[in-house]
């Protein structure tokens, strides 16, 4: 883990809001902030269900001039970046409201990069390498997962190349955070998982990750415990308001530690097949998450044990390895239990042919670097196969 003598800072929202009926404030805020003129940044089904128009509706009575670009594609890409930008400009705009899951977030904060700083969005992969500060940026959260309303972190899909990469940075954490549940009762039990699992993944990654600290181990612990109660009755029933408050808490937790712990190898593998096949990143991190936690438990094995506690199992009677091995099962039965794929091969799309320049990719990835254990390019290659559905043991050894 990480070293005493390091200095670690801690980024998150200015300003939060949390809540039932707390995005009845995103007016209140943007004004707060100084902004007159606001981009709008969702996709197109929230603005085709009117979502967007109700965000606008309330930023025009608290005085704001609106224009909505709802061309925030899953997995973004960089042509959305450069599309929205154009918007942004030709409208003169001076704030962001971003309204949706990861993908509106990241295309968001993707056109506020670009605007203050200029090029283009490839010029910001990686670790703190923005030099200025966005237009004021509210995000407005629909899912509870991403954690990408209050993080310094921005994915984007190169186009080009299909590779996803990934921006760090202080200048690209929003300066307000809005979750309300009543924007998240109408997901439907797929996306609901799927978003959960991702949040899952933050939690489980942040909390063995290198850079983790005494205040990020206990929010990823919190977070694995809501996950793990709330999850399930949230998918079971989506007007569950108790369930989606503590989903949206939970997310929450899990999303402010991502980019202050580090998160791991599932974010690094899970990104290459988001931009490769377009496949939906939080069922990608699901189905990878078990299968890298085996890969990982020998390097921490305690902290494997702490989160099989956190998920409510009971390890009495076990040694640290007998627990580890307990929640790793844990988290792979949850996700059984709400539905996610078994594995990739069940997504219909994956290669094994692929996996060679996939996992170049992946050990190149900025999230990668956090994992708490070295991996060699074989041994990605064969957690890509054990996700498959081979068993792991017999998959790196190939």
């Amino acid at each position: 883990m990480a070293l005493a003598a390091q200095t670690f800072g801690f980024m998150i929202p200015a300003y939060s809001l949390m809540g039932v009926g707390c995005s009845n404030e995103v007016g209140a805020q943007a004004k707060a902030l100084g902004a007159t003129n606001i981009l709008l940044v969702t996709d197109i089904v929230l603005n085709k269900l009117g979502v967007a128009d109700k965000i606008k509706a309330q930023l025009v009575e608290a005085g704001m001039k609106v224009t909505i670009f709802d061309g925030a594609e899953p997995n973004p890409k960089d042509i959305n970046i450069v599309a929205g930008l154009k918007i942004f400009n030709d409208n003169k705009c001076d704030g962001i409201v971003t309204l949706g899951g990861g993908s509106s977030h990241d295309c968001g904060k993707g056109i506020g990069i670009v605007a203050t700083n200029g090029g283009k969005i490839s010029d910001y992969n990686g670790f703190g390498l923005v030099p200025k500060a966005m237009p004021p940026l509210i995000a407005v959260n629909t899912t509870a997962g991403t954690g990408s309303e209050l993080s310094g972190g921005c994915v984007i899909t190169n186009t080009t190349t299909k590779v996803k990469f990934a921006i760090i940075d202080r200048h690209a954490v929003p300066a307000v955070a809005i979750n309300d549940p009543l924007l998240m009762v109408g997901m439907p039990p797929a996306l609901t998982a799927a978003t959960g699992m991702d949040a899952m993944t933050h939690a489980v990654e942040g909390y063995v990750a290198s850079l983790a600290t005494p205040l990020s181990e206990c929010i990823d612990l919190k977070a694995i415990s809501l996950i793990a109660e709330y999850l399930p009755q949230a998918v079971a029933n989506g007007q569950n308001l108790v369930a989606r408050d503590k989903m949206a808490y939970a997310e929450y937790l899990a999303g402010s530690t991502m980019c202050n712990a580090g998160l791991g190898l599932v974010h690094g593998m899970a990104h290459q097949l988001g931009g490769h096949y377009n496949l939906p990143h939080g069922v990608c991190n699901a189905i990878l998450l078990p299968a890298v936690c085996e890969f990982n438990m020998i390097a921490c094995t305690q902290r494997f044990a702490d989160i099989a506690v956190a998920l409510g199992q009971d390890i009495t009677g076990l040694d640290t390895v007998g627990a580890a091995e307990k929640g790793i099962a844990a988290i792979r039965k949850l996700s059984k239990n709400i539905g996610i794929p078994a594995n990739l091969t069940e997504l219909g799309v994956v290669k094994e042919s692929d996996f060679e320049i996939l996992a170049q990719n992946a050990l190149k990835d900025v999230c990668t670097f956090f994992n708490p254990r070295p991996a060699t390019l074989k041994e990605v290659i064969g957690i890509y196969q054990a996700a498959m559905g081979a068993p792991l043991a017999k998959a790196a050894a190939k």
